[in-house]
């Protein structure tokens, strides 16, 4: 009997070892996820801090006829939304990502063998703390990308703004992925 109960829990085990099923993913873990917001979290901080060494506020430079690199605050979120409204949304938006980062972890952790699922939660909480430690830090969000043609212009953005609408985008393109598989 015990030797039944070795070979079952032994075959358990090297089951979710094993390459090409739904649950091998789990075998990788939340360190190749975790990792890849660090290194959204790295590129974010280093751009900033490059941008905040080299310009003053408000000053830009044009890289090409679409593209300049300016040096802007944002106190609110997304398109400056609250950016006005006295103080409390620093800490609000703070919270929020906060929040945010330890759903994404959780949800990490129970679909860590879901690769495109996973590498968009992973952009998005990168994007979302890199934001997190300039508001903790300097009160609001550096941004310094700046877009525009003709007569549109979008508002400057940065590394971690691009991390979480990548990251956003990817996740859209999985679940049409997974819609579609199951028809």
């Amino acid at each position: 009997m015990a030797s039944k109960a070795g070979a079952r829990s032994g075959a358990k085990r090297s089951s979710g070892s094993s390459g090409g099923s739904a649950r091998s993913g789990a075998a990788f873990g939340l360190a190749p996820w975790l990792g890849i917001a660090v290194v959204a979290i790295l590129l974010d901080q280093v751009t900033k801090l490059t941008i905040l060494k080299t310009f003053q506020y408000g000053e830009f430079r044009p890289l090409t006829s679409f593209f300049n690199l300016v040096l802007v605050y944002n106190k609110g979120a997304a398109f400056s939304f609250l950016a006005a409204a006295g103080g409390w949304q620093r800490w609000f938006f703070t919270l929020l990502g906060v929040v945010a980062a330890t759903v994404i972890v959780l949800l990490l952790k129970r679909h860590n063998g879901q690769k495109m699922f996973c590498l968009s939660l992973s952009l998005i909480l990168g994007g979302a703390l890199g934001n997190v430690i300039d508001r903790v830090i300097y009160g609001h969000v550096i941004d310094f990308l700046d877009f525009h043609v003709g007569g549109w212009h979008w508002p400057a953005f940065n590394v971690a703004d691009s991390a979480i609408c990548v990251g956003a985008v990817l996740l859209v393109i999985d679940e049409l992925r997974r819609v579609r598989r199951g028809k």
